[in-house]
């Protein structure tokens, strides 16, 4: 049974883990697993999909939200290479797989270098793709080569580039007999990714055995790529786009459109206290059908020809070594898919402009994007933070069984200090609020060895503890590198700003700021001193702008009497318990978690979080905290 287990010794409960996976592969089930931080549950699931989805031919399908996590599933396969047989490839966008100098330059995301790669391809200027047909002994070889060994991304480009061929291609035909691919969600949520990914394996929904990974995730993530926005700015360049080739019914309809949704703004959002506000799906077109005289038929025309001559405007751009975006393109795929959902209760249309003017689509229904799940052959669901399991079910609508593993932190080696005097509470936020909370901070930091990671309920949250210059007395009283979390830091910045992080842990220590929910609080894991203490400031609960409410709504509507707690309620619970949990990586490893909102402390808000937290909670205050985290640093007991 454990022939694809490649470590000596089992930790606590993994054999029962593996198991369990293998019973449900077995006969064709789903499975829904909570299991705590360092139970080890990578290695654990593929031990016991591996044996029966390799003798019977199925595809392991291995999702995972961050890069970090992806390569970690990698690591893993390699360790299993070493006492048996497995092949295993990952998975990344066209962009970060790709040699092409047009898309490295001029493609800025995953999307238009997806279009891009079709263009070029369809025009012949790829070198790398057609020496796939030039050179097919070397792809062959090079397909062998890495069937034999589980292969990170990088090892891929840097063989696919010696023989100039596409490394996309390369992990495409990998995929196809690997036992094992390894892939972000986007991959299999999206419903367009993953009918061109499944078209491209050539594979059925029946022949697969998909795991999630980081589960908690899931619902925020299927919302997500459901959704859509596009920003008047854009339609603004699609205008001077159209005008630019001719395009003069184009133009002057978007002008139209453009002027309406001035008047749609003054009329209904300029005053209006939320940023956002939602409309009618028709109503952002009554001024263009007023002066054109459209009919639906007329409207649905011009969108359907945008689109179209979005990929021609492409095609040409490339021709001319340009940036190959089309913004007349992107309104048309924008408003399609506007009026496409316009009937559906699980969607709301909003005008916002919180980040800029822009018209949102919003999902409220993750269960869409995994009704796919219903005919695969077998799903897994796994995750630390996934309480309670059948809320978590109800909400991505999968049939499964559930199971939820024992806490594996010694009690000697946890704390959970809450302060019974700050909360984040709207109506209490003010600046002597953030330097009480700054004070709290400094003096757990001060205490806690090592690394400290401070992560927030909000990004305002955040702004509001940075403005008291708490970091700044961190650095020069206690000594300690402060970091700051970037709202919009690409990955590989935030990747650089972690590992010198992480760094510091064989130093002096070093503090991470961040949020909750946030890509540092959760995608990450923090080994030994590499975090050792967490503050955790308020409960990440959503602002209740009207998504939030429409979404409470929606869940009322499908889990009567439940839309609150599965819209608003539970998610931030969550957030909060994945945070807390980055201080411990196994049973041995000692860890402080300071809550600094008395909430916490009460009990609906206890009830979702791990038996671990709620068995060490304290309540105290500055003073007592002190006290606490000096004794339990000193000697690991928490006291009565």
């Amino acid at each position: 049974m454990l022939e694809h287990f490649p470590y000596q010794s089992l930790r606590p409960h993994q054999e029962e883990f593996i198991t369990l996976v293998r019973e449900a592969v077995k006969s064709g089930k789903n499975l829904i697993v909570e299991a705590p931080t360092g139970f080890g549950k990578t290695i654990s699931v593929l031990a016991g999909v591996l044996p029966y989805a390799i003798s019977l031919g199925y595809k392991v399908i291995y999702l995972a939200r961050t890069h970090k996590q992806m390569d970690r599933v990698i690591e893993e396969l390699k360790a299993i290479r070493k006492v048996g047989k497995v092949s295993g490839i990952e998975f990344r966008s066209r962009k970060d797989l790709c040699l092409h100098k047009y898309i490295q330059t001029f493609a800025p995301d995953a999307y238009t270098s997806m279009v891009v790669c079709k263009s070029l391809r369809k025009l012949g200027k790829c070198k790398f793709y057609e020496n796939l047909k030039e050179k097919k002994d070397r792809v062959k070889e090079i397909v062998e080569f890495f069937l034999e060994r589980p292969s990170f991304p990088w090892e891929v480009l840097e063989y696919s580039e010696l023989l100039e061929l596409c490394p996309y291609e390369v992990t495409r035909k990998v995929g196809e007999k690997a036992n094992v691919i390894v892939a972000s969600y986007l991959y299999m949520l999206n419903p367009w990714i993953r009918q061109a990914f499944m078209d491209s394996l050539g594979i059925d929904y029946s022949d697969l055995i998909v795991i999630f990974d980081e589960a908690h995730n899931v619902p925020d993530q299927a919302i997500s790529t459901l959704s859509d926005r596009l920003s008047v700015r854009t339609i603004e360049r699609a205008i001077k786009e159209a005008h630019e080739y001719g395009e003069d019914d184009v133009e002057n309809f978007l002008s139209i459109f453009l002027k309406g949704l001035e008047i749609l703004y003054k009329k209904r959002l300029e005053n209006y206290e939320s940023s956002e506000i939602p409309i009618r799906p028709q109503e952002v077109f009554e001024h263009p059908i007023l002066i054109l005289s459209y009919s639906p038929r007329d409207l649905a025309e011009i969108i359907n020809y945008m689109v179209e001559i979005g990929d021609a405007i492409r095609e040409d751009k490339i021709e001319r070594n340009l940036p190959p975006r089309s913004y007349v393109g992107r309104v048309g795929e924008f408003l399609w898919n506007w009026l496409s959902v316009g009937e559906r209760e699980d969607y709301i249309h909003l005008f916002s402009k919180e980040r800029g003017l822009a018209l949102e689509l919003v999902a409220l229904d993750p269960s869409v994007a995994l009704d796919f799940v219903n005919e695969v052959h077998s799903a897994i669901f796994m995750s630390g933070t996934l309480s309670p399991l059948e809320a978590f079910r109800d909400i991505i609508g999968v049939k499964a069984e559930l199971k939820k593993f024992p806490r594996m932190v010694k009690r000697e080696n946890a704390i959970v200090l809450v302060a019974r005097d700050v909360s984040t509470r709207g109506e209490e936020r003010s600046p002597s609020l953030y330097r009480k909370i700054a004070e709290y901070i400094f003096e757990a930091v001060k205490i806690i060895p090592k690394n400290v990671g401070v992560f927030t309920a909000s990004y305002e949250v955040l702004e509001g503890i940075i403005s008291t210059n708490v970091h700044i007395k961190i650095e020069e009283e206690v000594g300690k590198k402060v970091f700051i979390e970037k709202k919009d830091a690409s990955s590989s910045e935030n990747d650089a700003m972690v590992t010198e992080f992480k760094a510091h842990a064989k130093k002096n220590g070093a503090v991470l700021f961040g949020v909750m929910g946030g890509r540092n609080s959760e995608g990450q894991d923090y080994s030994g001193d590499e975090m050792n203490g967490v503050v955790l400031v308020g409960i990440p609960y959503a602002r209740p702008t009207p998504r939030v409410q429409a979404q409470i709504r929606y869940f009322e509507k499908k889990f009567p009497g439940k839309g609150r707690y599965y819209g608003y309620v539970l998610p931030a619970h969550r957030k909060l318990a994945q945070a807390a949990g980055r201080v411990h990586r196994s049973a041995e490893e000692k860890g402080s978690i300071v809550i600094l909102d008395y909430r916490v402390l009460w009990s609906n808000v206890k009830k979702d979080l791990p038996d671990w937290m709620v068995e060490t909670m304290k309540p105290v205050t500055l003073p007592l905290m002190r006290i606490r985290l000096r004794k339990f640093w000193r000697s690991g007991e928490i006291g009565s």
